[in-house]
């Protein structure tokens, strides 16, 4: 179809590729956001190769390729320092041909702003209802302003305002069980070689290094808590020593050299897969239409494969702007769902839900070669829009 007109709601990772795709495709694009300063939740992300193969797919190979961390390597020890396995990325970059890249989010978000255009979002534009008619559909903002196109994309995030007008009823987030702290360090070689993805485990806990670009470390701690227990933040440091007491020597200069006031306290939550992704001209993507745990590393991913196929479902049908977010729909409904359900379980087995399982994980990392982590995130990564 040619000459479409697209309000995509949401200036995040999902909206700015959305953006940046359906514009390549000779469509006219607004995106609004919120927010009246651009400032991205969380500190980093691991993008899996095949969400770096969309970027390059649509002309960022280079740019993300310097804001990338180089991480080929991935190793485990137990929370006292014991290695578990330790073994090369390369086997998994030969099969899937792409290498993944840990980054920064305010330099991803960036360098989607740069590609799409900074001074092209609409900041403090805080949507509060969606109408459609037949041939168009508007979103509703908060001044009373409005904003109609020929389709509405919804990538304003796990708090989505307009998702229950898509699914039909109001959707509730759930407690995956575990609160995660995250931010972003020096890398220096007293926490973990520098272009290795470390993770220490035990206790039903994490934590983890994983190298993004200009030496830095993504970090990020995972405890277990009832949900009314992690309600309660106390000092944050303080909280993170006694949390884990007794782990090896790294994890404890981590937690001395974090700075608490750049480091993000995170109550874990997705949502169960939704029935549908569209209603008539409307779309979810990213964390609206499938909020997952990140245990996966998944998240972002999910967003730019949602933006691909999008672009590509729009401009290969002449039939209708319905017909052709029905088969953005069929393309992405399972595979979402699928991660949601797979992030969620993994995040049952790594945290203790059931004790058992956890301590059967901790055995079988003493035998890991790297094979069966490989072919997990080959599964993965190979279930997306891009070979």
């Amino acid at each position: 179809m040619e000459n479409l007109k697209v309000i995509v709601i949401g200036a995040g990772m999902g909206g700015l590729t959305t953006g940046i795709a359906l514009r390549q495709v000779g469509y006219e694009v607004e995106i609004y956001d919120r927010v009246r300063e651009l400032r991205p939740a969380g500190a980093a992300i691991s993008l899996w190769s095949n969400g770096i193969k969309v970027l390059n797919r649509l002309g960022l190979g280079k740019e993300i390729a310097h804001i990338g961390g180089h991480m080929d390597r991935m190793a485990y020890y137990s929370c006292t320092g014991e290695k578990l396995t330790d073994f090369s990325l390369l086997p998994l970059i030969q099969r899937v041909g792409q290498c993944p890249y840990p980054v920064a989010r305010s330099e991803l978000q960036q360098m989607l702003l740069h590609a799409f255009g900074q001074e092209q979002v609409h900041l403090g534009a805080k949507c509060v209802g969606v109408e459609q008619d037949a041939t168009s559909v508007t979103a509703l903002f908060e001044d009373g302003s409005k904003a109609t196109g020929d389709l509405l994309v919804a990538a304003d995030g796990t708090h989505s305002v307009i998702r229950p007008y898509v699914v039909g009823y109001p959707v509730e987030r759930r407690y995956v069980g575990y609160v995660n702290w995250n931010g972003i360090v020096p890398a220096t070689e007293d926490l973990a070689p520098k272009t290795s993805w470390v993770l220490y485990v035990g206790e039903h806990k994490r934590a983890s290094l994983m190298p993004i670009a200009n030496d830095r470390f993504y970090f990020f701690l995972d405890v277990p808590l009832p949900q009314e227990k992690a309600l309660e933040a106390g000092d944050l440091r303080s909280d993170l020593k006694a949390f884990f007491a007794g782990w090896a020597e790294p994890v404890q200069t981590l937690i001395q050299r974090l700075e608490p006031e750049k480091t993000n306290r995170v109550l874990i939550h997705d949502v169960d897969p939704l029935p549908t992704l569209v209603r008539g001209r409307v779309a979810l993507l990213g964390d609206s239409g499938h909020c997952t745990a990140p245990d996966l590393g998944q998240g972002g991913s999910q967003a730019i494969e949602d933006a691909f196929v999008l672009a590509n479902c729009l401009v290969t049908t002449n039939i209708s702007v319905e017909d052709a977010l029905r088969r953005y729909e069929t393309a992405r409904k399972e595979r979402v769902a699928e991660i949601v359900l797979r992030a969620r379980k993994r995040a049952d087995m790594m945290h203790g839900t059931n004790p058992t399982i956890t301590q059967e994980w901790y055995e079988e990392l003493r035998s890991e070669d790297g094979t069966e982590i490989i072919n997990g995130l080959c599964k993965t990564i190979l279930g997306g829009p891009l070979q």
